[in-house]
């Protein structure tokens, strides 16, 4: 059977059988390895993405993609390195993510690019027949978010979210706890994020000749390079990739730390509340955002999130970085602790928190009736491994599409109140405001020809249902 009629014929009768034939994955598979594509090659991709499925059981990285040459060959020698290979042509080098996605001994994509190639790059290796795993937030915007979706859905294909919080115990039996009851009815959600700070050089800079910077600018629009604006070019090439690049800090790429760790912390709240289907019904905001320098993103924050059921979430930057559950009969509060998922994560002043806390040690004692994601019993903490393992198995991974799109949706949503400053409404299920034309403006952006997550859904969709 040929992969496309394959594909067609499991997506129409609803699910992929348990056992996927080996015309489906790559040539070693499904008994050997499922091979990956690591798309981005810098901080995430180089100390989080990459090494994860570099140790995990059932896969092998095999090809790596940057429009940065400089940080493309770095991975590729360390991969190389990794499985003991003698060259590093072992290890398939592209500048252009299209030239690996149309690849058929490629199984599946893990992207770890800037924020603003997310959907898109997901959406088209999606069409492609990949498999996908994707950091976090899962878009730019709310209406590409949609899509990628979607896409997803459309297409049958397994997806993971770098939500890794959802692969720690501590997480799991906190959220579990919360669903279990033994809090009661909550009666408030407390969500601490760090910020980011302002500056950054507006010095314009030529485009170093590792660089395809048009290429990197995707569908925002374009502006002349400097280097706070996209990551460190410094001769030291390890201390470069491992430091923040400037582009987080850009409201051009993202929406800065309410969509950064936001990610994290309100998918959360939603795994604790049971809300990963749904959104908020209002949403109030107010926020600062930088001025005088290149960066621009928001720096202080208090916004409230109230859900269908009235519960009010509160995203404040005066909490403490984690998430606390209050209700009827005490609180419980989730973080990660003194954990920092990389080397340059945000330090978080005052005492050290506790990874699981609650107001009364009862609260948290003992092991939760409630099971919330049970395939994660055999990798505990292993959050690469189980895109890998629903793969295998198909199944749905700990953090599906549908998922990551409603935990990045409060997130944008937060970001749109912070920028409006006034109440608003959400309707949920429509995925639009009621009777607010200016906000509903906010739900996408522009997209410079020829890139974008619209423009792809749109031609790649159509294809995709005619075939």
């Amino acid at each position: 059977m040929k992969r496309r009629e394959f594909l067609k014929a499991t997506i129409a009768a609803g699910a992929f059988p348990v056992i996927v034939p080996s015309s489906v994955l790559g040539k070693d598979a499904p008994s050997g390895k499922i091979h990956i594509a690591q798309i981005g090659c810098g901080r995430i991709g180089r100390t989080m993405d990459a090494p994860g499925f570099l140790r995990a059981s059932g896969s092998r990285v095999v090809a790596a993609c940057d429009l940065d040459s400089r940080r493309l060959e770095d991975m590729r020698r360390a991969v190389a390195r990794h499985y003991k290979e003698k060259s590093v042509d072992s290890v398939k080098g592209a500048r252009d993510f299209h030239d690996l996605i149309s690849r058929s001994d490629i199984d599946a994509v893990s992207i770890s690019t800037p924020d603003h190639w997310h959907a898109q790059i997901a959406i088209e290796a999606a069409f492609a027949g990949k498999h996908v795993y994707m950091q976090k937030p899962a878009s730019l915007t709310i209406r590409e978010g949609r899509l990628f979706a979607d896409a997803i859905k459309e297409t049958g294909r397994i997806f993971l979210l770098g939500s890794q919080q959802r692969s720690w115990e501590h997480f799991q039996k906190g959220c579990a706890f919360v669903r279990e009851g033994r809090l009661g009815k909550i009666k408030l959600i407390e969500v601490g994020l760090p910020g980011d700070p302002a500056g950054g050089s507006t010095k314009e800079m030529p485009v170093p000749e590792c660089l395809d910077y048009d290429f990197w600018l995707g569908s925002t629009p374009k502006v002349y390079y400097t280097e706070d604006r996209v990551h460190s070019q410094g001769a030291d090439l390890r201390k470069a990739i491992n430091s923040r690049p400037g582009w987080l800090r850009c409201e051009q790429f993202g929406a800065g730390m309410i969509t950064g760790w936001g990610s994290h912390h309100l998918d959360i709240v939603h795994w604790g509340m049971g809300w990963e289907g749904i959104g908020a019904k209002y949403i109030e905001g107010k926020g600062k955002f930088h001025t005088g320098g290149l960066w621009d993103v928001h720096g202080e924050y208090d916004i409230t999130l109230t859900y269908p059921d009235g519960t009010p979430v509160r995203v404040w930057d005066k909490y403490p970085c984690g998430v606390r559950f209050v209700g009827e009969k005490g609180w419980i509060f989730v973080s990660r602790g003194p954990a920092k998922a990389t080397a340059s994560d945000p330090v978080i002043g005052g005492k050290p928190l506790k990874a699981l806390d609650a107001s009364d040690p009862s609260l948290i004692a003992g092991a939760p009736s409630v099971v919330l994601y049970p395939n994660l019993i055999k990798n505990p903490g292993h959050h690469h491994q189980n895109f890998i393992d629903s793969i295998k198995a198909n199944v749905p991974s700990v953090v599906p599409a549908e998922t990551a799109h409603r935990s990045c949706t409060a997130c944008l949503l937060s970001w749109i109140g912070m920028k409006l400053g006034r109440k608003l409404e959400w309707d949920w299920k429509k995925e639009q405001f009621v009777n607010d034309p200016e906000a509903d403006k906010m739900l996408e952006r522009a997209e410079r020809a020829p890139y974008g997550a619209k423009r792809a859904y749109e031609r790649l969709s159509r294809k995709f249902k005619r075939s």
